[in-house]
């Protein structure tokens, strides 16, 4: 899986942007690209939504990758991811009915915890 750092270069390169062109966009030094190219340095939210606007992503983006890698930083489970991706691929309708289905089960389960 490829990291922030990773993804920064990457769309940096596919823009033929240099280390000091992005800087200079950003109102950093490039140094600090470097740093947060290869460093494994994060930088601050408002940053990393100014180098995200000027690599034209989102900071979603940088910061997990895909859609796909997003959903496998935060779940472990296979079969759920898939179940997400299926529900993902209903209709508006469909997808607002399973939320709702899921809403009420958590809801059960934390009543059930209070209740304890």
């Amino acid at each position: 899986m490829s990291t922030l750092g990773d993804r920064i270069k990457l769309k940096r390169k596919e823009l033929s942007m240099s280390q000091s062109d992005l800087a200079d966009q950003v109102g950093i030094s490039y140094a600090q690209i470097g740093r947060y190219e290869t460093k494994d340095v994060q930088p601050p939210a408002k940053t990393l939504t100014i180098i995200a606007d000027a690599l034209g992503v989102s900071p979603d983006f940088l910061l997990y990758g895909s859609t796909d890698e997003k959903a496998k930083t935060r779940l472990s489970d296979p079969e759920l991811i898939n179940q997400f991706k299926a529900i993902e691929a209903m209709d508006e309708d469909d997808r607002n009915v399973v939320k709702k289905l899921i809403d009420a089960f958590i809801t059960k389960k934390q009543v059930q915890k209070l209740a304890h």
